[in-house]
């Protein structure tokens, strides 16, 4: 009989006699809401990942659609197979450990430096550093730049073009200024530390929550980015994965018909769908991979951003 009081219905019951009908109708539309985004998200996700295991001409008739059909692995054989997917990773990597290692140490330096309140104009360097969040020199006086400074066909111009993010770069000054008390800096200046040692022995162990969120920041960005390798980089020995993966994209879309038998462009096309799911997996898998060890920071990262610093 107890257990019968307590149960669920009741306890409902009981709720809507207190009073709180409005707030269980606002849990529950906020439950469905949630529930329906996040079908919506893992949806393409689960249909990538299906395709990528199922049989071509199953996914070409549209049968796929949550599960595989007849697994086979023949699309991550011709990947692992393609000589330029190997090197579009190796290059993605190589692109994204140094990119994001440099953006981060300057990203960060740079943002201590303006955290500091004895710093002369510093505002003043602030505002010229926001200003760019919504002006910039355009496309053309970039490329002109890039170019007289040598840096096309360069490895180094993916590394060196947003090195800073002007976001990140508050992100990253609001948390030093919000997390790391003036008091204790001052005491140890009182100890004989330099403003290097400040930096790096005060500041630096400190802020490892916002160093995780610049990495982050700085690696999705570097590993996603293909339309400076499109602008800057012709050697396609320096291109980066996202561009072989925006060709096998786009393969099927601009193969010629006319050129070339009527098997042979269908097996052309089967070939293209094998390798397509399976090399937007691969190179997805490192992102997806990374996120979940600092997804608190992430979120952490945007309410530092929401802060008024």
């Amino acid at each position: 009989m107890q257990g019968h009081t307590h149960s669920p219905v009741n306890r409902l019951v009981h709720r809507i006699r207190q009073g709180e009908l409005p707030d269980l109708i606002f849990s529950l539309a906020i439950t469905l809401l949630l529930t329906l985004i996040g079908i919506v998200v893992l949806y393409p996700l689960l249909f990538v990942l299906s395709a990528s295991l199922s049989d071509p001409n199953a996914v070409n008739s549209g049968k796929v659609w949550l599960f595989p059909i007849g697994v086979q692995f023949g699309g991550y054989v011709r990947v692992f197979e393609s000589r330029w997917v190997m090197i579009g990773y190796r290059n993605s990597l190589s692109y994204m450990v140094t990119g994001t290692f440099l953006a981060v140490l300057v990203t960060f330096t740079g943002s201590y430096a303006l955290s500091r309140r004895d710093i002369v104009g510093r505002k003043v360097l602030t505002f010229f550093i926001v200003f760019t969040m919504w002006f910039n020199g355009g496309l053309i006086p970039t490329f002109l730049l890039v170019k007289s400074l040598g840096l096309v066909d360069s490895p180094l111009v993916l590394v060196i073009l947003g090195v800073v993010n002007a976001y990140n770069f508050i992100i990253c000054r609001t948390f030093i200024q919000n997390s790391i008390p003036g008091e204790l800096q001052e005491a140890a200046r009182i100890d004989g530390s330099s403003d290097f040692g400040l930096c790096w022995r005060i500041a630096f162990p400190l802020s490892g929550p916002i160093l995780a969120i610049l990495a982050l920041y700085y690696g999705l960005g570097h590993w996603n980015n293909y339309f400076s390798a499109l602008i800057y980089l012709n050697n396609r020995s320096l291109q980066p994965l996202q561009i072989f993966l925006r060709e096998i994209l786009l393969q099927d879309q601009f193969v010629d018909g006319s050129a070339i038998d009527l098997d042979s462009l269908q097996e052309l096309v089967r070939m293209t769908k094998i390798m397509k799911y399976s090399l937007i997996v691969i190179s997805s898998l490192p992102m997806i991979m990374l996120y979940p060890f600092l997804q608190r920071y992430f979120v952490q990262g945007i309410m530092i951003g929401s802060i008024k610093g």
